[in-house]
Parts: C-alpha cells; structure tokens; sequence
C-alpha cells in the first residue's frame, strides 16, 4: 500500500507540475509563446507519461477527482481516503514550489 501512496503523490506531483506549471509559465511569460496549445500538450503528455510509467502500480488515479468518481466502483474502501490525500499533498508541494520559482522576491 505504501509504495501505492508514494506512487501517487509522485503523479499528482508530476501532473500539477507539467499542467499548472506550464499555465503559469505561459501566464507570467506570454513571451515565450506556449499559448493554449502548448498547455493543453502540457497536460495530455503529463497524463501519458504518468499512465506509461505508474499505472501498473497503482492505476495511476492523479487527480482527487478520478478517485471520488471510483467511489462507488471497484476502488476499495480502505485505500480511498490515503488515495486522496496523497493527490492533494502532492499537488499542494507542488505548488508551494511553483510559487516559489515565480515569486520575485
């Protein structure tokens, strides 16, 4: 189970560094001209890159929204709250370190 978790922090990581990353970038530099396409990209290879490389370890859910949706399904009971919290936590360092990097202080 722990090398699920750590799986998972390492794709939302990952996903919210290659996604919102780039929309930041594009945001504070129009210069460099990633534009609309270049975030979409941005996000489509993230997810391929993350369902090529982790999804044979923990079906590679991301985002705190694909583990809700699986709620229901076929997602088992105890793994769902770690699930989730290991998404946000990842995608909360992430952030904090995106923020940092643009931050002209």
């Amino acid at each position: 189970m722990m090398k699920k978790l750590v799986v998972e922090f390492i794709g939302s990581f990952c996903l919210v560094l290659g996604g919102c990353g780039s929309t930041v970038l594009a945001a504070a530099c129009p210069e460099l001209g990633i534009g609309f396409i270049g975030i979409y990209f941005a996000f489509g290879l993230t997810v391929l890159i993350m369902a090529c490389s982790i999804a044979h370890i923990s079906s590679c859910h991301l985002n705190p929204a694909v583990s809700i949706g699986l709620w229901i399904g076929r997602f088992a009971k105890k793994e769902r709250p770690p699930y989730i919290e290991e998404q946000v936590l990842g995608g909360i360092v992430v952030d904090g370190a995106v923020y940092k990097f643009m931050s002209k202080d």
